[in-house]
């Protein structure tokens, strides 16, 4: 079966990055195959949970690059050479512009730790997002993987999932939660959502 080729965008530890390895060895994502992962930060640990994976791991960083556009236009490169179906922001600290995103519209996804449209946005990121859910006093909050377009956060919803928020919650415990019982579950599922779409278009179309 041809499976659509993935490439995942990261700054951190990637935890995110390690749920879709997971999920690919699980069979939960089976329509589409991670094959390169993009960090644009050096040391990020995701680098090395990719390689582990036997993932190609590239760094690509802004301040080498001289700017947002060269960064941009090297990371078109890169997932232009290996055939990239789809593009998959996990834990990515980067806005992307909207010349970037019209390279792949409808083919790349990102993962929000809040229920869109509560708490996202610019300047909503890690753990501003969780401080403010507490500052707010909501009681349930969770995460979403969209589509992304030219809007922070503004793209056109996959799925979602909601996570209860308990009595004397600090932002770390509520992130925690958060990831295990939302983001690491969702953003696997849309991602096979959209490459077995991406699969059927491409067969159609054939």
């Amino acid at each position: 079966m041809k499976k659509a080729r993935i490439a995942v965008l990261v700054s951190g530890g990637g935890t995110n990055l390690q749920a879709l390895i997971d999920a690919q060895k699980n069979g939960v994502l089976r329509s589409g195959e991670i094959v390169l992962v993009i960090s644009n930060n050096a040391i990020a640990y995701a680098l090395t949970r990719a390689r582990e994976a036997g993932i190609e791991a590239l760094t690509i960083t802004k301040k080498d690059c001289g700017g947002q556009e060269a960064f941009e236009d090297a990371m078109l490169e890169a997932l232009k050479a290996r055939s990239i179906d789809l593009i998959v922001l996990a834990g990515f600290m980067s806005i992307l512009s909207p010349r970037f995103v019209s390279h792949y519209v409808r083919r790349i996804i990102n993962v929000h730790p809040s229920l869109i449209p509560s708490f996202c946005g610019k300047g909503f990121y890690g753990l501003k997002v969780h401080e403010a859910a507490l500052a707010y006093g909501v009681k349930v909050t969770g995460a979403t993987v969209h589509y992304v377009n030219e809007i922070p956060d503004g793209g056109r919803i996959l799925l979602q999932k909601a996570v209860p928020v308990l009595p004397g919650d600090t932002p770390a415990a509520l992130q925690k939660r958060v990831m295990e019982r939302a983001e690491w579950i969702i953003l696997p599922e849309a991602a096979e959502l959209v490459s077995s779409k991406i699969i059927k278009e491409k067969e159609y179309r054939q």
